[in-house]
């Protein structure tokens, strides 16, 4: 006996009441159900297209809402679904400047915002003396941060902009740019404007204005959510004396949130605290988000971190609150050195004395050894600590990270890619290494010390730039001097050995732990910091030598005090004779080195491609405020100086001809203070 077949019209009915019900039901139904006749089907012609849309969407809500086999509420599956934290590792540079900077146009450089990302997203450019240049892997985001003085002025002179024209000095230096050319003339406009001051026209929002306008809409052009992420930023550039307080200010935000503004200038006021406000009136008035990030603390002859206000009044809690509020993160290696540590304040620490940069400011006033302890991000974590317990607030709880701060719109930091600072004789040649890269009174800064240097590295959910931001406000983020190490960092109370171990340690660090940038939290009684540490080398780079922390804390007198913990490193297998040990006097010995000078090589030969530890504090004391971070060291390899003596046949500067490099990372601090507990 042939059963009626149901019309159209009552199968999706059914279908409805299927799908109420459970998949087991619709699978049952579709079984039974038989296909319509001819007649049938041409009889139902006019209602199939709208029955088969109703059909799609309930199919769709079958499969979102009850899988075959298990009920509405159960868990789900899949682990990435149930997951809370960053996977994804991101790797940029905050820190670039294009020929709309003034001084980066007076250096030379022709290389615009479209060209500098461009070339951050692994394209081949051109350079501004004619060499191709690219790098070996895209990054994954940029900040163009041109300065916000003079933004645009250089172009709009030799542009013949009336506005500047009516002042005779400018006059003269387009006249200087067009007869003399760059680098000359730009190297002789940026000393003169330097000790007798920049004129006033060249911060006509009439000039600054569509200048900043071309970097928001070349940001708004390249930024490509999920694939790369193009901030809006700029430089805010305070040099009292020529003391370094710069800040690069980045926004979460698009080009919506920025109309009618203008970047705040330090030609506005070179006051911290003013740009604060500047900052804080941006949120308040657009609901956006937007951040700074100091920089150069070694050439700010001890201003960067003292605690005291601009006019040199002690710090208070307004201010500490402040300070830690808008700048989260602080920039600790790039080209013009690096701010980790510094010999004379960690004479203990083999490896402090890395790229130093250390003889004074930008006007050539002499530094002295008082400056230092308010210059290196060590010191001033360790300052933090001393604040923190007379004012009740960290205004030094930041994050670290590295950034270039290169003037040739090329944002690359690889010692084999190494395009220098400027474009006036900084760029790959034989010479330049031995030419002046900078002169401030009697100091005259060589090319062969700049460092090729840094990077930074973001722990973020996915590649836009809400993601990364809010990586950035929370410290998950590290800074390397080039090399793309790979350091996960996690503090907590219960971690085990075996946990170093784990198949998957981002998962047991985030269940059992904090990331980098966090505080330790309640310790329960008795229990001492354990860590779980990471790192696996840069996938196209060199093997790792050790990890280590670096711990401060504040002891009972108020004294603040500091040690490097060697805590894993390669060839420590204790069957092998020739393994490495930590020596009486406390040092472990050398990983030893394959560099061959002479062509620019090394081998993997020794090293670790990886290395995990789990590591607990021997001399914790629960009193005791302190900090924790990694520093994670490579093998040795070759300098940028050698690479260049390689390709051009020319010599190795004598001061860095025995030089031992051995490129880093540092990781975000973790806290722990006893007011917690």
């Amino acid at each position: 006996m042939s059963r009626p077949s149901p019309s159209l019209t009552s199968l999706v009915a059914l279908l409805n009441v299927a799908i109420a019900t459970s998949g087991r039901t619709l699978l049952a139904l579709a079984l039974c159900l038989t296909p319509l006749s001819q007649a049938e089907a041409d009889g139902h012609e006019a209602h199939s297209a709208a029955a088969s849309s109703q059909l799609d969407a309930a199919a769709e809500e079958v499969v979102d809402t009850a899988p075959l086999g298990a009920p509405l509420n159960a868990p789900s599956y899949s682990p990435a679904t149930r997951e809370d934290f960053p996977r994804t590792l991101l790797w940029g540079d905050t820190h670039l400047h294009t020929q709309l900077s003034q001084d980066a146009y007076s250096f030379g450089v022709t290389l615009d915002a479209d060209q500098a990302y461009r070339f951050a997203k692994g394209g081949t450019v051109i350079a501004t003396h004619g060499q191709k240049a690219r790098l070996d892997r895209p990054l994954d985001f940029l900040v163009v941060a041109d300065h916000a003085n003079g933004m645009g002025s250089m172009t709009a002179l030799v542009g013949e902009d009336e506005t500047l024209l009516a002042n005779d000095r400018l006059k003269e230096w387009r006249r200087l740019l067009i007869e003399v050319g760059n680098p000359k003339a730009g190297l002789q406009i940026s000393l003169e404007g330097r000790m007798k001051g920049w004129p006033d026209e060249l911060n006509d929002p009439k000039i600054i204005g569509p200048a900043w306008a071309q970097n928001v809409e070349a940001a708004e052009r390249h930024n490509a959510p999920g694939a790369f992420t193009a901030f809006i930023g700029y430089e805010w550039t305070s040099w009292p004396g020529g003391s370094n307080l710069h800040r690069v200010v980045i926004y979460r935000d698009g080009a919506d949130k920025l109309k009618g503004r203008l970047p705040f200038s330090s030609y506005m006021s070179d006051d911290p605290e003013d740009l604060w406000a500047s900052l804080g009136r941006y949120e308040a008035e657009t609901g956006g988000r937007v951040l700074a990030i100091p920089h150069n603390g070694n050439l700010s002859n001890g201003l960067l971190f003292r605690p005291e206000t601009r006019d040199g009044n002690p710090i208070d809690a307004n201010y500490a609150n402040r300070r830690a509020r808008w700048e989260p993160l602080a920039e600790v290696t790039q080209i013009k050195g690096d701010g980790e540590a510094h010999p004379f304040l960690s004479p203990d620490d083999e490896f402090a004395d890395y790229e130093s940069w250390d003889e004074g400011n930008f006007a050539g006033v002499p530094k002295t050894s008082d400056m230092l302890e308010f210059e290196y991000a060590r010191g001033a974590l360790k300052l933090g600590l001393s604040l923190f317990g007379e004012l009740g607030v960290n205004p030094f709880r930041f994050g670290m990270i590295g950034s270039t701060d290169s003037h040739t719109a090329l944002a690359t930091a690889d010692e084999n890619n190494f395009f220098g600072k400027h474009s006036a004789g900084m760029e790959p040649s034989a010479t330049r290494a031995t030419r002046p890269v900078g002169k401030a009174g009697d100091f005259i800064t060589m090319g062969w010390q700049q460092a090729a240097s840094g990077y930074a590295a973001v722990w973020a959910r996915e590649n836009t730039r809400e993601s990364i931001f809010d990586a950035m406000t929370r410290k998950e983020v590290y800074a390397t001097t080039g090399p793309r190490i790979t350091l996960r960092f996690f503090g907590g109370w219960g971690f085990k050995d075996e946990d170093a171990n784990s198949a998957d340690v981002a998962r047991i660090g985030y269940a059992r732990g904090v990331s980098m940038g966090s505080d330790l939290g309640d310790r329960p009684r008795g229990r001492v910091p354990s860590f779980l540490i990471a790192a696996s080398r840069d996938p196209i780079g060199a093997n790792l030598d050790r990890i280590q922390v670096v711990k401060g804390w504040l002891g009972e007198g108020g004294e603040t005090f500091e040690r490097v913990h060697d805590v894993m490193w390669s060839n420590n297998d204790p069957k092998r004779r020739d393994r490495r040990r930590i020596r009486r006097s406390g040092k472990l010995d050398p990983v030893g080195t394959t560099v061959d000078q002479a062509g620019a090589t090394y081998t993997n030969e020794i090293g670790a491609a990886e290395l995990i530890t789990v590591w607990r504090d021997p001399d914790f004391d629960p009193d005791e405020a302190a900090f924790y971070y990694v520093r994670v060291l490579e093998i040795p390899t070759p300098r940028w100086t050698d690479y260049d003596a390689a390709v051009f046949g020319s010599d190795v500067p004598a001061e860095v001809k025995d030089r031992v490099n051995q490129d880093r990372a540092y990781s975000s601090p973790i806290w722990y203070s006893p007011t917690q507990q």
